[in-house]
């Protein structure tokens, strides 16, 4: 007697749920400009995790800290890849993948982080550069005191301040028309968070060229000024910087930790780009913010005055002893991510998400924003209340191991510059608002909209008008 068996098949699960688009361009028509808002929006219809046809792209949001676990601790490896729009490679295609930003997960992209997060961002090395980041935020505050009285973009002076902090910390500084360039070009990665911008291409390379002349300058003046001036170590005699770091790694044989030109040049991108834009927004959001909540901003005063003094300027040394100010930054972080989305990920084989069936190559899409916000999750979550973060430090910090609040990203493609962007961040606002008192200009209002981008930066910035607070002239003149 015959007898037949039955192959088992394997059940695929439902893809998530997720509005209807149209034929071929999808929900594309339907997003408008404030992703952010419409995906929290789709959130409230369909629940914590959806999916999103952009053309013939499929995307998958996930809004609650319980499946953002499943993506970023449960299955990183498989999710550690990343998805980033056409701009965003057009703008690093010169880096040959080699950009810790955007690359994929691999051997290469960890040899990089390994040299980026523990060598070149280590304690030491960060605290040998302060002197130069130091530097710079003193001649923008000589700058400030020159316009005494008048209206002053906040944003702009917090950019100029911070890209100039990090290029100064391996050797280059932008003055003039120069820095008002550079801040419209990277102000153009905000376009890199759309989901339409392949005719953006051709831009995108222009952000690259001109930041990679910027690179191709320093380091030709550095390996000039290199000539000759070995010790009998075969290291360069000169007091060290990032850029000097990275040269050094260049000449060695072992594979390990050697690194290319073009890696070079991607590491220092990295600190360039990645930590100027967030890191300035930032400090105009926590600016506005305080300005907005006037007793908020008294408590940071106080605590400037007796940590710091009256008769002295911030020290970095002073940072961890400003634990209001610390609260201040970390609430503003929580209302105002950086990055809405963090940087878009990728998963290397088809998995699961919440029950739910994630094909292979899908953009997956974490919104940190709505997370942030979510009143099931938060209570009061748009007032602004910095004593929750004072009363537990320890649970709400950058390091991405609180679901609820990831402004920073978490599991391995968490930002690599967290430590350096944390300490200009918290410095940079710490020395304006100790040196100078801050108020709008009469007949003036604050707004907080955002502009929708990979950042999120503010739609209209923050002009106010500073008096000088500190008790010796010297100290905004030397």
């Amino acid at each position: 007697m015959l007898t037949t068996t039955k192959k088992s098949r394997k059940v695929i699960p439902p893809l998530p749920p997720g509005p209807r688009g149209l034929p071929i361009i999808g929900y594309l028509p339907l997003l408008g400009t404030e992703l952010h808002r419409k995906f929290e929006e789709l959130a409230g219809v369909y629940g914590p995790i959806y999916k999103v046809w952009l053309g013939q792209k499929l995307c998958v949001v996930v809004n609650s800290p319980s499946l953002v676990k499943e993506v970023v601790r449960d299955q990183d490896t498989i999710f550690c890849n990343r998805d980033p729009p056409i701009a965003a490679l057009a703008a690093t295609f010169g880096f040959g993948g080699a950009d810790i930003a955007f690359s994929s997960y691999g051997p290469d992209w960890r040899k990089l982080r390994k040299i980026f997060v523990r060598e070149m961002l280590s304690n030491a090395n960060l605290e040998s550069s302060y002197t130069l980041k130091r530097e710079e935020v003193k001649n923008s505050i000589r700058n400030v005191y020159d316009k005494i009285g008048t209206p002053i973009d906040f944003g702009e002076l917090a950019f100029v301040t911070v890209i100039n902090a990090m290029l100064n910390m391996w050797g280059g500084t932008l003055q003039g028309e120069e820095g008002a360039k550079f801040k419209k070009l990277i102000a153009e990665m905000v376009l890199f968070g759309k989901p339409n911008v392949s005719d953006l291409s051709q831009q995108s390379k222009m952000i690259f060229q001109w930041s990679e002349n910027i690179l191709d300058t320093a380091i030709e003046k550095r390996m000039n000024s290199n000539e000759g001036k070995q010790d009998g170590t075969g290291k360069f005699e000169q007091k060290e910087d990032f850029l000097q770091f990275l040269l050094e790694l260049r000449r060695k044989n072992d594979a390990a930790t050697s690194i290319s030109m073009t890696q070079v040049k991607a590491l220092l991108w990295v600190i360039m780009e990645g930590g100027s834009e967030t890191t300035a927004t930032t400090v105009e959001w926590v600016m506005a913010e305080l300005m907005q909540h006037s007793e908020a901003m008294r408590k940071v005063n106080e605590e400037l005055t007796e940590i710091v003094g009256s008769d002295s300027l911030v020290e970095e040394s002073h940072l961890p002893k400003l634990h209001y100010l610390d609260a201040v930054v970390k609430k503003t972080c929580r209302l105002h991510p950086a990055l809405p989305f963090l940087v878009p990920r990728c998963p290397s084989q088809s998995s699961t998400i919440g029950g739910y069936y994630v094909p292979k190559a899908t953009r997956i899409l974490l919104h940190v924003w709505a997370i942030h916000r979510d009143p099931n999750i938060w209570e009061n979550p748009l007032e602004f209340q910095p004593v929750r973060f004072l009363n537990d430090p320890s649970k709400f910090d950058f390091s991405g191991n609180d679901f609820k609040y990831i402004p920073f990203g978490s599991g391995r493609r968490i930002c690599a510059g967290i430590p350096l962007a944390e300490r200009t961040l918290t410095y940079t606002i710490a020395s304006f608002l100790h040196s100078f008192e801050w108020k709008l200009p009469q007949g003036t209002e604050l707004e907080f909209l955002d502009k929708f981008g990979i950042v999120a930066k503010k739609l209209k910035p923050t002009v106010a008008i500073p008096a000088p607070k500190l008790s010796k002239f010297e100290l905004y003149t030397k």
